[in-house]
């Protein structure tokens, strides 16, 4: 009876192990078709040219150059809606970066015509409780299915596949100039300076490479008259105070400004940038 019993134990621990194996290959299995899923739809910037246009869908069809917001995935007549930090930035390179709402992914494809098709890949592989599973699994099966036909009707875009399966995009609209933290990526250090306009104030404030700092901002027909600075009085090592020299020439004069999605580029009168991005 004892002999019984242990075997009867050691039956089922093999059985609950199996189990939990089998449960552990679902869910990356899942995971990675839905992140590799979002490819194709990368695969709208090609690496190839569509007709009449540079790495777009037809010239009147801009793909290209623009970041995409995932609005919904409709598979058997049941639609998901997608997280709100699922996207995709497609760029005029035939790149392309985005997220799921849960994974980071990049992409090259081919265009042929108003199809895309993946040709590669470089994914993350995590699970994340707030992504429906739904929606990945959906996404994963419309966007794995095979050519997809685009198109674009004004700020959006509906890829679709050749059972009807559709995936809903929209067209991001480029990030505010004011109250926004714009990030500094140049000149360096990459990261360490910020700032951010202030609308009714009419003011910038934020922090140079090493000091922080405050000015008056009037915003005007794509230009910004900037104030003279006010800053602390702290001392960094060399490298921290070059860039905040740098930095600090813009103030006290005009410097036109573009912000191109969440990307700002401001420029000075000789020609030298600053370029930030909005912080996420």
């Amino acid at each position: 009876m004892y002999r019984q019993k242990q075997q009867r134990q050691k039956q089922q621990r093999q059985h609950e192990q199996r189990q939990q194996k089998r449960r552990q290959q679902r869910g990356k299995g899942l995971t990675v078709a839905a992140v590799v899923a979002l490819v194709p739809l990368a695969a709208a910037c090609g690496s190839e040219k569509a007709d009449g246009g540079s790495g777009s869908v037809g010239a009147d069809k801009p793909v290209t150059g623009v970041r995409w917001s995932i609005d919904s995935v409709t598979v058997d007549g049941t639609t998901h809606k997608a997280p709100d930090a699922a996207r995709v930035r497609i760029d005029d390179s035939g790149e392309a970066v985005g997220s799921t709402g849960c994974n980071t992914f990049s992409a090259r494809a081919a265009v042929d015509g108003e199809r895309v098709r993946l040709s590669d890949a470089v994914f993350t592989e995590k699970a994340c409780d707030r992504t429906p599973i739904g929606f990945e699994k959906s996404l994963g099966r419309a966007l794995t299915a095979g050519s997809l036909t685009t198109d674009t009707a004004g700020e959006r875009l509906t890829l679709t596949t050749s059972d009807g399966d559709t995936v809903r995009l929209s067209r991001q609209p480029d990030a505010s100039l004011y109250g926004t933290k714009w990030t500094v990526t140049a000149p360096g250090p990459e990261g360490r300076a910020h700032l951010t306009f202030d609308r009714d104030a009419k003011t910038v404030a934020g922090r140079l490479p090493c000091n922080h700092v405050n000015a008056r901002a009037t915003v005007s027909d794509g230009h910004i008259t900037l104030g003279v600075p006010s800053t602390t009085r702290m001392m960094c090592e060399g490298s921290l105070m070059d860039a905040e020299k740098r930095m600090l020439r813009f103030f006290d004069g005009r410097v036109d400004y573009r912000i191109d999605h969440e990307t700002l580029t401001l420029t000075s009168e000789d020609g030298t940038t600053v370029r930030a991005v909005a912080d996420q």
